[in-house]
């Protein structure tokens, strides 16, 4: 199996990227300065050159009688420039003047010739050890044709250009190695408010959910990251507290039955009884054990739901017609109560699947029945919201329930009353099934309660024409 390399830091990531930026544009800056050192040596040169090739043709244009006043004047024609050179040919090749030693013969025959003085003829030609920049044009007065060739020595160029270079690239590579350490230094400070907040956020434990992060202390950058961190804790927190109460209220609501059967067998089992005793005690103690499968049936289907695998078939539903079949359902229930169960807003088709509507909606309307006030009423309104939503609210007069309360009145086994005295024999769970079944077809549940009544609002989505 292959192992996963870790990603470069975030301090590597940065320098490695100042790295490449600072050598390219030390490189670039190194290159156009070379170059401007040898566009400069070049244009300097072709000027000599220039000027020398000017000096031999106004030689070569005056009429001599004999080749030696020639020479002679071509000897004399240049003075004052130092490393350069030049020599006088015939169209033919054959050897006229030169001004030293040094033979150009070769390189006369096989440059390019120009008409006159030329920059774009200007070539570099390299004789033994000496490598010289050099012209060949041409110059006709009538009675001759003759090529001139004046070239300068850059050996003195080459070697301040090779010294410079050096020295360059030294520079260069000094500066590089310089800025690459003060970005080092430089981000590894930047990065000491992420170390800090690492350690305070290591200190964060179990018993300490309430610490938060100071915004007030950390650079602008990092706000967004603290007010998200804190924000995470507020939902642990709050998780963490839900949890809390859910395994001391599950143990609560599972100690009951259990006490209760305990108790009841311990007292038929401590004398002897008619077989219609011990009937009776198995049928108390049925009607636990039928309590307790189903509270473990809904915190199975509870955790179904959260994790996804509940998967409901909708159907297009008529909330009129779902709302009439649940009133025959509660009707003897709500008679026995004194309460009237009543019908208002407009017909709605809606998508729901239809079990976990009815389920939905029979839930609420136990809930409405257990806490009305006996002779009110419970009414069920359907109606279409601003966002094009369905709500089907489900209201009943009665005690307000504290503002506190409301946030969590669909959490397992929350009770508002914390004396937990049981107005029935509901475990706790009905309203955290009503929220779980209204997410499960895509919709959500919201309460709110004041001096007259009580409403639980469900929204789901709206069956729409096309």
């Amino acid at each position: 199996m292959a192992i996963k390399s870790r990603p470069l830091s975030l301090t590597m990531r940065v320098v490695l990227f100042v790295a490449v930026t600072v050598i390219a544009c030390l490189t670039l800056v190194a290159t156009l300065i070379n170059s401007s050192i040898k566009h400069h040596f070049f244009q300097q040169d072709s000027s000599e050159l220039h000027v020398i090739n000017q000096s031999i043709e106004l030689v070569l244009t005056q009429h001599y009688k004999s080749n030696l006043k020639l020479k002679n004047e071509l000897s004399n024609a240049v003075a004052g420039h130092h490393g350069v050179y030049y020599q006088v040919n015939t169209a033919k090749g054959d050897l006229i003047f030169q001004s030293s030693e040094r033979d150009f013969s070769d390189f006369v025959m096989s440059a390019k010739a120009s008409t006159g003085f030329n920059r774009n003829n200007i070539t570099s030609w390299q004789n033994d050890t000496h490598t010289y920049r050099a012209l060949v044009s041409n110059l006709s007065t009538g009675q001759q044709q003759y090529k001139i060739t004046t070239a300068i020595d850059m050996s003195f160029h080459l070697h301040f250009l090779n010294q410079f270079q050096q020295s360059l690239w030294a520079i260069m590579f000094g500066s590089a190695v310089l800025i690459l350490l003060v970005a080092w230094f430089a981000i590894h400070q930047g990065l000491n408010p992420i170390r800090g907040l690492s350690q305070k956020m290591h200190d964060i434990q179990t018993n300490k959910m309430d610490v938060r992060l100071d915004e007030g202390q950390v650079p602008i950058e990092l706000v967004n990251m603290v007010q998200s961190f804190n924000a995470m804790l507020d939902r642990l927190q709050g998780e963490f507290i839900r949890l809390s109460n859910f395994s001391s209220d599950i143990a609560h609501e599972l100690r009951t039955p259990l006490t209760n059967i305990i108790t009841q067998t311990q007292v038929g089992l401590s004398k002897k009884r008619q077989s219609e005793e011990y009937q009776e005690l198995l049928f108390s103690n049925l009607e636990e054990l039928e309590r307790l499968t189903k509270m473990v049936n809904d915190m199975l289907w509870l955790a179904k739901s959260q994790n996804g695998l509940i998967k409901p078939a909708q159907d297009i539903l008529s909330s009129h017609e779902e709302i009439e079949v649940l009133f025959e359902y509660f009707d003897a229930l709500a008679e026995e109560s004194s309460l009237i169960l009543h019908k208002a807003g407009e017909n709605i088709s809606f998508y729901c699947d239809k079990l976990h509507f009815r389920q939905l909606l029979s839930n609420l309307l136990s809930n409405a029945i257990r806490y009305a006030p006996k002779g009110s009423s419970i009414t069920v309104c359907s109606e279409i919201t601003s966002a094009e939503k369905v709500c089907i609210c489900v209201s009943n007069t009665g005690e307000k329930i504290p503002s506190a309360h409301l946030p969590y009145l669909f959490d397992r086994f929350y009770r508002s009353d914390k004396s937990r005295q049981r107005h029935s024999d509901g475990a706790g769970l009905g309203l955290a099934i009503v929220k779980a079944l209204a997410e499960a077809n895509g919709g959500n549940v919201k309460v709110c309660s004041n001096d007259q009544n009580t409403c639980f609002n469900v929204y789901l989505n709206l069956f729409k024409f096309i």
